[in-house]
C-alpha cells in the first residue's frame, strides 16, 4: 500500500503589530518556546525558533495536510493569545497581519538553522528591513513595498 512521504521546509518570518520592539529579552526565550510548542503540536517538525524584538523566524518542517497560512495563523493567534493571558505586557499585544515565508531544500538547513538562532548577531548588522527586502528579492518575489510590514529604521 502506497503512502506519502514529503520533507518540505519552511522559513517563516512575521512582525509585532506597528513593529513596536515588544519581544524584550526577558520574555523572548519563552515567546519562541512557545511558539516551537505550537508547531510541535500541530504535527509540524519545528527546526528552529528565534527572532529579535520585534519580529520572530519560524523554520520547520511542514506537515502537508496543512497549509503554510494555516500554520501562520495558528501561529500568530495562539502565542499572542498565551501572551495576552499571561500578562506579559502592560497592554494587549498583536501581532501584524501578513507573514513571509520561503522554502529551502534539506542540503540547506544547517545554513537556515544557523541564521535563525544568531537573529541578534545579525541584528547589529543590518535592520529588519533590509534583511525582509534581502529575502524577497533573493526569491525573485515580486512586492509592492506599500504592501510590506510597517517599518521602523533604527
Amino acid at each position: 500500500m502506497a503512502n506519502t512521504y514529503t520533507q518540505i521546509n519552511i522559513h517563516m518570518i512575521f512582525v509585532v503589530q506597528s513593529r513596536q520592539t515588544l519581544l524584550h529579552k526577558d520574555i523572548r526565550e519563552r515567546v519562541f518556546k512557545y511558539i516551537y510548542g505550537i508547531l510541535k503540536e500541530s504535527n509540524h517538525y519545528p527546526l528552529a525558533v528565534n527572532g529579535y524584538s520585534d519580529h520572530v523566524h519560524t523554520f520547520f518542517e511542514l506537515n502537508p495536510s496543512s497549509s503554510v497560512s494555516e500554520i501562520a495563523r495558528i501561529v500568530k493567534s495562539n502565542s499572542s493569545k498565551w501572551l495576552n493571558e499571561n500578562k506579559f505586557l502592560a497592554h494587549k499585544f498583536h501581532w501584524q497581519t501578513g507573514y513571509g515565508a520561503f522554502s529551502y531544500s534539506r542540503s540547506q538547513r544547517d545554513k537556515v538553522i544557523n541564521y535563525v538562532m544568531t537573529q541578534e548577531e545579525h541584528h547589529r548588522r543590518k535592520t529588519f528591513k533590509e534583511e525582509y527586502i534581502e529575502l524577497l528579492e533573493g526569491y525573485n518575489i515580486q512586492y509592492k513595498p506599500e504592501y510590506l510590514f510597517d517599518w521602523i529604521d533604527t
